[in-house]
């Protein structure tokens, strides 16, 4: 049979225009990376007999580019996208750096050999996983401006995109996991079981996993289309629901941690000693609970289309630095770790003015 009339879905290096019967007319919004730092406009196009009409109004006008010309939309785009990619890029790779150096100064000293320390260095992981996820989804999907973003359904790409989902949820699951140390240390007294190590890993890899694989088998049973980046879906809240589990949880563990920390530091038999231990061991969580699930909260409760702006600044310029924050606050910042560095340099000193002292010594009597 002979194609209907109309026009075919058309990818215009800026939007994606799905196919429309001859005759009518379709608007868009201005596209996200256009809309950073302006209000959202819509932009129009009509099905004619000739095929698909320009823009109207064009999109410097829409999304309000007033100092670029009509006859450079890629530009602006091109301008604006670079500009937050140079943000995010810099926050993920100072990250990257801060949290490795901190994985090197557990893993060599053998003194913060520890089960929280070891917590430490999962939570380290997924925040390198997390950044090496966006790294790997930038190259994938951006990497050519010849793609068409409307029918690009790779194998490629849909599995850099469950990556990345598997990557976001083993963040928050093992920030769980902190938390769930964190109470179980105030309960028990400093005095942890290690056989809760592998349950701790079980939640923190074993969880995400689970719920990645759920979706995946979903997004290829019911909606095998795209690269799976969409999430207007309604099966994007197989992703969103568990995050959403554990913030909640997480909010709930720091509420109580608050109430058994207030009732310790009042405690009149706690030794001095034991408060500060208290409040070094839970200052760093306690800080980071909030500061990771607030905003992703608010931003759950609206559909994706609302605080679009706000999203992109936290979630890929402010959120690239959460994982130097976490490095600074656990590792540099920890006086335990401090004290083993300094002891370390020490002992390092003294070794090489005795080498020093041991060759001149021999220098002299030979």
């Amino acid at each position: 049979p002979s194609p209907s009339p109309g026009c075919p879905t058309e990818w215009d290096g800026l939007s994606c225009w799905p196919a429309l019967p001859l005759g009518q007319s379709r608007g868009v919004a201005c596209p996200e990376i256009l809309s950073v730092f302006k209000p959202k406009g819509l932009i129009q196009r009509n099905c004619t007999e000739s095929g698909w009409s320009p823009p109207s109004p064009p999109y410097h006008s829409a999304c309000q580019l007033e100092t670029l010309g009509s006859s450079n939309d890629t530009e602006a785009k091109a301008r604006h996208f670079v500009t937050m990619k140079v943000l995010y890029t810099c926050g993920y790779s100072t990250s990257l750096a801060a949290l490795l150096l901190a994985i090197g100064i557990f893993c060599c000293f053998r003194k913060l050999h520890c089960t929280r320390n070891s917590i430490h260095i999962h939570f380290f992981t997924s925040f390198i996983l997390r950044g090496t996820a966006v790294f790997i989804k930038d190259r994938v999907l951006f990497s050519d401006e010849s793609i068409d973003h409307c029918t690009m359904s790779t194998v490629t790409c849909k599995a850099a995109i469950a990556f990345f989902q598997y990557s976001v949820l083993a963040n928050f699951y093992w920030l769980l996991v902190e938390g769930l140390y964190l109470q179980t240390l105030l309960l028990l007294t400093f005095t942890c079981d290690r056989s809760y190590t592998w349950g701790y890993i079980l939640m923190g890899w074993g969880v995400p996993m689970v719920t990645v694989g759920v979706w995946v088998l979903t997004r290829l049973r019911y909606d095998n289309h795209g690269c799976w980046d969409d999430y207007s879906s309604v099966y994007w809240w197989v992703i969103k629901a568990p995050i959403l589990l554990a913030i909640f949880v997480n909010f709930l563990i720091f509420l109580n941690v608050t109430r058994m920390l207030a009732q310790k530091i009042r405690c009149p038999d706690l030794s001095r000693t034991h408060k500060q231990q208290y409040m070094r061991l839970t200052k760093s969580t306690l800080l980071l609970i909030p500061l990771f699930g607030v905003h992703y909260v608010v931003f759950a409760l609206f559909p994706e289309h609302v605080g679009v702006d706000a999203r992109l600044y936290f979630e890929l310029v402010l959120g690239s630095y959460q994982g130097f924050l976490v490095a600074l606050l656990y590792c540099f910042l920890n006086g335990e770790v401090q004290a083993e560095i300094r002891r370390n340099w020490g002992t390092w000193q003294r070794s090489m003015e005795s080498n020093v002292f041991n060759l001149a010594t021999q220098d002299f009597t030979a």
